[in-house]
């Protein structure tokens, strides 16, 4: 094929090469961020060379738990071996806790504090001033003080004022070795400082040997915080997503686009085969076409995907799917494998076409008319019942749970079966669908209604073909907004009907609660931390008294008594460890706590559905983990002003808010899934229209010739378009809602709670409404030069 006839052809392309450049386009930038979402050496420890950290345990996928902590008689050996390396002029134990800078009645952003000595660590150099003594702290200098000024600093145990002795150009805030020891918990890593022109690799080595593990260069980047490393995880399965609906649906929409040339070119293609060509020829001209299409769109989409790398990166970072820091670097092979991914697309979505082109025989050069008369294949019709079978086998499912099965596994794969079969059956599904919807049209006196049906009813495919992104997109973007917000809504009402308090005090511009913060006016709070077993595994803990896991309606008891937390020995497990550890009321349970000191406590209960594996008391957890914020604090009664750093809120209020983070996070993703398909539902609009428009020039001159205006047959065109986006829309809410109510009653089974169902209407009708602009637009500007020349 010549560029010539490309150019000729080049409304029947257009659709496929803008979806391809879109799908490429984000693939290509979101296998850019891919690699370059690694771990990366926190800024703060890139100015030494070598570190030593803690054995590493094995987590699982979307597991960030800690490591096991060094006790401080490890730290204070290993501290005394490694200074004896020679080439090492300084070891420094890498000491972290809360410290919240107060600047005009508001905690700063920052929320880090560190050992002055860790200052080492860094490539920060002090600005001003001198270094710390006890009662001063040294300060970013971007926060605007100077020394000599007094600031108050939040800290775990309440708010404290310190003297600025000097400014550092790097965040944190740095306090003299002495108190940082008393504020932080356990030490994770030591770094080396070394001597000018020392061999680092030798005392790496010299390093392994001493404390097990040594890491240089970006071996470093092991170092990272689990906060960071939890945030780039959620930031991967968001591009994972977003690359593979993109690839998936441009496969689709690519598909779609040849189906349609094939069947507008049939008459061509009996032609080709009346002159000789075989069916293989006809086929390698098909994928000929496809690819020169193919080649260029993806070629320019991962050019388009390599410039707005960068801003996309941006834009994970604001979301906070990515930690600060991050950057999308240009590289090679990912672009290379963007390409080879468009190329494969292209292939896979013409492959169907290709085969239908290849079966064009001789006499369909004969052919005159194009009504949309021939059957869908027989593959076609398996894969879309099977689908139905697997769907409605998923519903029976999920409306049979008790809450104890994973229903909301089997309510998706309910939907997505039914709407993927309808997709599939579309042809066959959407003229008796179509002749239901249309038939208050039929009734009417205007000839426009009659019109409007007729022409859904008989061009079948082009009505399937544009009903079909609209159900899929209406179905899809129901289901899952629907899904997200009322599972949000229904974890805030079981909240609100467990919580037995007044008022409830939460952080304001706080990663937590100081002490000081959640015992206002009596206030009873708890904290979360982490025991270790003997072997290194992490057990979550939380703190807490009996009157609050009461009040808070926390846990059930299996064995034992809540009172059991009223002794600084005793312990309550999860149901769980105890039948894995064969734990029962009376046997010993060896732990190791956050300040690396190691205990051996005696089990008092056994729960269930207490959130976290031990339960022990507050004042034991506060004892060994001097850096734990607790997340809320529950009064009984009207408290007294919390102070800043905190707020009061109703009961409701906190129920609503005390998952605002993962749910804003989950929002966000959503919402980003259903705006990429929903443009990818445009462009198949749009690309059905104008390839249908190129085949209806003679319907259109025979209606000019009937005497219509041309602003009637605009507007026939217009309601056409309307009609066949309100039958994908009303299919879309068929299949999804249902599921969405079996959904929920299972959930509120589970819960044993009234959950209510909650769907975004306005993003949907945003979504319907956008589906509606886009098909009348197109339709109506693709008819209009027939229009005119008839």
């Amino acid at each position: 094929m010549t560029f010539a006839t490309l150019r000729e052809r080049w409304p029947s392309f257009a659709g496929g090469f803008v979806v391809l450049f879109l799908g490429m386009a984000m693939v290509s930038m979101s296998v850019l961020a891919l690699a370059s979402a690694g771990a990366r050496v926190p800024d703060r420890l890139a100015g030494t060379p070598v570190f030593v950290s803690v054995p590493m345990i094995e987590r699982g996928e979307g597991s960030f738990a800690p490591d096991r902590p060094w006790s401080p008689e490890a730290v204070a050996s290993l501290t005394e071996r490694l200074g004896e390396i020679p080439g090492v002029a300084h070891v420094v134990p890498d000491r972290t806790f809360y410290a919240q800078p107060v600047i005009g009645g508001r905690p700063v952003v920052s929320d880090r504090g560190y050992a002055w000595s860790v200052a080492m660590l860094a490539p920060y150099t002090l600005t001003a001033g001198v270094a710390p003594r006890a009662g001063e702290a040294v300060l970013d200098r971007s926060l605007g003080l100077v020394p000599g000024e007094r600031v108050s600093v939040l800290t775990v145990h309440g708010p404290v004022t310190y003297t600025v002795s000097g400014t550092v150009d790097g965040p944190g805030v740095y306090l003299s070795d002495a108190e940082a020891a008393r504020l932080s918990g356990g030490v994770r890593a030591i770094g080396l400082v070394t001597e000018p022109g020392a061999d680092i690799a030798a005392v790496a080595v010299a390093a392994r040997a001493v404390a097990g593990g040594a890491h240089t260069g970006d071996g470093r980047s092991v170092l990272e915080t689990r906060e960071h490393e939890r945030t780039r995880w959620i930031g991967l399965q968001v591009l994972t997503g977003m690359a593979l609906l993109s690839a998936f649906v441009s496969t689709l929409v690519v598909g779609t686009t040849f189906a349609v040339g094939v069947a507008q070119r049939r008459r061509e293609f009996g032609l080709l085969r009346a002159v000789g060509a075989t069916p293989r020829q006809v086929r390698r001209m098909v994928y000929g076409e496809a690819l020169i299409v193919g080649v260029i769109a993806t070629a320019a989409g991962a050019a388009a995907g390599a410039l707005l790398g960068p801003v996309l990166g941006d834009v994970l970072i604001a979301a906070g799917f990515e930690p600060p820091g991050f950057a999308v670097r240009i590289s090679p092979l990912p672009l290379a494998g963007s390409f080879a991914t468009g190329v494969l697309v292209t292939l896979v979505g013409v492959w169907s076409a290709s085969r239908r082109a290849a079966r064009v025989r001789p006499l369909e050069a004969l052919r005159e008319a194009e009504v949309d008369d021939r059957p869908m294949p027989r593959v076609r019709w398996i894969a879309g019942a099977a689908c139905c079978a697997l769907g409605l086998a998923a519903a029976a499912d999920a409306a049979a749970s008790d809450g104890s099965d994973p229903f909301v596994m089997s309510g998706l794969l309910a939907a997505m079966g039914v709407i993927a079969g309808l997709a599939l059956l579309s042809p066959a599904v959407v003229p008796p669908v179509a002749r239901l919807v249309s038939w208050p049209l039929a009734r009417g006196r205007g000839a426009t209604g009659m019109l409007v049906r007729e022409n859904a009813l008989t061009a079948v495919r082009r009505t399937a073909a544009t009903a079909t992104p609209v159900l899929i997109t209406v179905g899809c973007a129901v289901l899952i907004t629907g899904m997200v917000q009322t599972t949000a809504a229904g974890f805030a009402a079981v909240r609100a009907t467990t919580i037995r308090a007044d008022t409830v005090i939460v952080p304001d511009g706080t990663p937590g609660l100081t002490d000081a913060a959640a015992s206002a006016a009596g206030a009873e709070s708890s904290l979360f931390s982490a025991v270790y077993q003997p072997d290194g595994d992490p057990l979550s803990a939380i703190g807490a008294t009996s009157e609050l896991l009461e009040r808070a309606g926390d846990a059930q008891v299996v064995s034992g008594s809540l009172e059991a937390l009223r002794s600084d020995d005793q312990v309550l497990v999860a149901e769980w460890l105890a039948e894995d550890r064969g734990l029962r009321p009376g046997s010993a349970l060896p732990v190791s706590f956050e300040d690396g000191t190691s205990a051996s406590l005696t089990v008092g209960g056994v729960v269930r559905e207490a959130d976290a594996d031990v339960l022990l008391s507050r004042e034991l957890l506060r004892r060994h983990d001097a850096a734990a914020l607790a997340t809320e604090a529950y009064v009984a009664g009207v408290p007294a002003p919390p102070g800043p750093g905190a707020r009061v809120v109703d009961v409701p209020t906190y129920s609503a808010e005390a998952d605002a983070e993962e749910d804003r996070l989950v929002w966000i993703a959503t919402v980003l899934l259903v705006a990429v398909s929903t443009a990818y539902a445009g462009v198949a609009l749009v690309n059905t229209m104008v390839m249908s428009a190129a085949g209806r020039v003679r319907d259109l001159a025979v209606l000019r010739l009937s005497g219509a205006t041309g602003r009637q047959v605009l507007g026939t065109v217009a309601a056409e378009s309307v009609l066949v986006v309100l039958l994908g829309t009303g299919l879309g809410l068929v299949v999804a809602l249902p599921a969405l109510l079996g959904m929920r009653g299972a959930f509120a089974t589970a819960m044993a709670a009234d959950v209510p169902l909650v769907v975004p209407w306005p993003l949907i009708l945003g979504v319907i409404g956008a589906c509606l602009v886009l098909a009348a637009c197109a339709a109506v500007l693709a008819a209009r030069p027939a229009v005119r020349r008839g």
